[in-house]
Formats: structure tokens, sequence, C-alpha cells
């Protein structure tokens, strides 16, 4: 027998409590707290961390000591039934693994997954990452690559895709700005409470997500940004989305340690290029150039690399066809021996041109003519117009 719903709700009710608790205790993605949730629940773990349970199950002591030791540093200052109470009154939600809003693409980082993920929107997360395409790059970003974000972000928007970043200054804001713009959902990725604007520069920004699309974080409310989160947020980012497209990156830049999870995890990993001579663009062009990101310049390029089989192929680029591109080789070949004069050329003097006989000169010559290429001035034959 199953048991009663009354004991499952309250078991599922402390599971999610726990989880609430260790996003308090631990910095995102620890692995050594993934390896333990493997083996047993958020609830007998934080039994273990409080003290009161037996440490045994979590592995020999000489590998746990320290570790527990710094979690139970942090004890004092966890209120799991204040931060939920907290995050509610801010109008979001957490949510855990088993819960149906749970984006279960974020399964693949193993054992650095998220224990839960702090949320403000109204959007289904799971649904909304289901088609979701992550544009990120440099926050000191150029002209041009802020406006290719947002256009880009824009069109993808246009097209049903939901854009992911991380809400920071640069191409972040700019691909949020774009999905927005195009009537479309973004989601940001945040490296600190999903109740605190960070950066301040992006408070209306951020709200505007919150609005219209989703905010999530690992972190509990009220927690503010530090430099090693950012890095691990990015991770958050190339997990949760098809593909990861990097629109400007120097060589160093903490964009590319979203495209290099994205390739890591199979998801696309794509590039803009920029100008040879930008600095801000070199880190792109390493990506492309070593085969790690695929060349994109728009949103169906994307589109078609992240989208369904079949149904999202970018058009085949290609020049306007011109008169002349119609021409049989022969008749091209005496078109081209005209001389652009008034004067002309007579027969003999094309043949000798191009080397084929006057007869067939004669015969191409007529049929340019009737096509409006050539036309005929005495003995000689003269382009159109070259009066």
């Amino acid at each position: 027998m199953g048991r009663p719903p009354d004991a499952a709700r309250l078991s599922a009710d402390q599971e999610r409590r726990a989880r609430a608790a260790l996003t308090r205790l631990i910095e995102p993605g620890d692995p050594v707290i993934g390896r333990w949730l493997a083996r047993m629940s958020a609830v007998a773990l934080m039994g273990i961390i409080s003290g009161r349970s037996d440490p045994a199950p979590i592995g020999p002591i000489d590998s746990r000591g320290a570790r527990l030791s710094a979690y139970r540093a942090r004890l004092p200052s966890v209120d799991p039934d204040a931060d939920l109470d907290r995050v509610a009154v801010a109008g979001g939600r957490f949510i855990i693994p088993g819960d149906s809003e749970w984006p279960s693409q974020l399964n693949d980082l193993g054992e650095a997954r998220p224990v839960g993920l702090w949320v403000r929107g109204t959007g289904s997360l799971r649904l909304l990452a289901l088609r979701s395409v992550a544009v990120v790059g440099a926050r000191a970003c150029t002209a041009y690559g802020a406006h290719v974000a947002g256009e880009i972000s824009a069109q993808l928007a246009e097209r049903g895709w939901v854009i992911v970043s991380g809400a920071a200054y640069g191409i972040d804001a700019a691909a949020h700005r774009g999905a927005l713009a195009g009537g479309g959902i973004t989601i940001g990725v945040l490296a600190c409470g999903v109740d605190v604007a960070y950066p301040s520069g992006n408070s209306q920004l951020i709200r505007n997500i919150a609005e219209q699309g989703v905010l999530l974080s690992e972190l509990p409310p009220g927690e503010h940004p530090t430099r090693f989160r950012f890095v691990l947020r990015n991770r958050v980012i190339a997990a949760l989305t098809r593909g990861t497209v990097v629109v400007e990156a120097a060589v160093r830049s903490g964009a590319l340690s979203t495209a290099r999870r994205a390739r890591d995890l199979n998801r696309h990993t794509m590039g803009v290029a920029g100008p040879v001579t930008s600095e801000l663009s070199a880190g792109v062009h390493a990506l492309i150039r070593s085969g790690a990101a695929t060349l994109v310049t728009d949103a169906a390029e994307i589109g078609e690399l992240i989208g369904s089989m079949g149904e999202d192929l970018a058009p085949i680029g290609s020049g306007p066809v011109l008169p002349r591109d119609l021409l049989e080789p022969p008749a091209a070949q005496v078109l081209d021996a005209v001389p652009a004069s008034a004067d002309g050329s007579p027969v003999e003097g094309l043949a000798r041109r191009t080397g084929l006989s006057t007869d067939e000169v004669l015969q191409r010559l007529y049929e340019l003519s009737s096509l409006g290429h050539v036309e005929r001035h005495g003995a000689h034959w003269r382009l159109v117009g070259r009066r």
C-alpha cells in the first residue's frame, strides 16, 4: 500500500524545506552535496549536517569531517521557513527535482545539478525551457555587439524561442531587451537572490523579466553575487537551453565558460563573428576556428541548428540572379568579347577574340540581340546603349 495523501504531502514539504536549507548552507554546484544527495534524501542529509543523525552513511570520517564543519558553520544563518516566506512575498516559489515544473535537462549536470531553484515569474520553467536558447557575451560590449544580440533575440522571440541570459550589463541585457521588444519570453539566470536587483543599473529590466518571463537562481532570497557565483551560474544557463550563442567575448571572457559548458553537455554552441580588429570578438573567433562553435549570423541559422529536423531550416543565402547569369556559356563568351565602345566590333573580330567560328558567333549575336544585350550598327556589333 502507498502512503496516505497527507503523509506523502508532508514528506514532499519536508524535502522542499530541507533543500531550501541546503541552498543557504552550500555554494551552487557543490559536487560533494550532489554525491550525498544521490544516496539519501535532503531530509536525511540535513539530519546528518545538523548533528541529529549518524554521519556514517555519507562516507569515512576523514573525508567528511572538514566538509561537515564548514557546513555546520553556516547553520546559525539557516531558516528555510523564513526564506520560503520571503520568496512567496516577492511572488516567487522554490522548485526541486521531482516537481512538475523541474526542467529535467538540468539532470545532465550530474553531481553539480542544483539542489533546487528559487523562481519568480508566472510561466512554467520546464515548459519554457523546452524551446529555449542562451544568448551571452561580454559585459563591456560594443555598439555592434549590443545591436546584433538585440536583433537576434528579437528574431528568435518572433519564432517562438525563449531567450535565456544572465541579466548582466552588455550582451545579456541586450538579449533580454531584444526578446521583450519582440513580444517574447525571456529567462534571467541570476548569481544572486531572485529578490535582489543586480546589477542595480538593470533593476527595471530585471523587474520586466519577472513580469514577462522568469527569474531563477540557486541562491536563496537576499543573497548577493560574487565572482565565483557568476561562473557557477553559467553551467545552469548552458544546461537549461538547447544551445548557446556567444555574440561577443574576449579571449578571457566569462561568456566562454558558458560555451564550454554547453559543448561538454552536448548542446549546440554557436558564435557570431565580429570585426577581426576587435578584442571583444577574439574569443568568439577562437571558438569558431577551433571547431568548438558553429558560425551563425541570424535567428534563422540558429533555429536550423537547435530546432526540429526539417522544420526550422534556414533559407539558402544567394545574391540576385542577373540576366547574364542565365546565358549559355558560348553566348556569355561572345557577350564578354563585345567591346565597351560605341564602334563595337565586326563578327570576324569577335571570332578571333572568342576562338569560335564566325557562323557560331553570328548565331550567338542574334540571340543576344533578341535578349536586348547587343545591337547591330552597320557591319559592327556593339552593346546596347553604346551610342
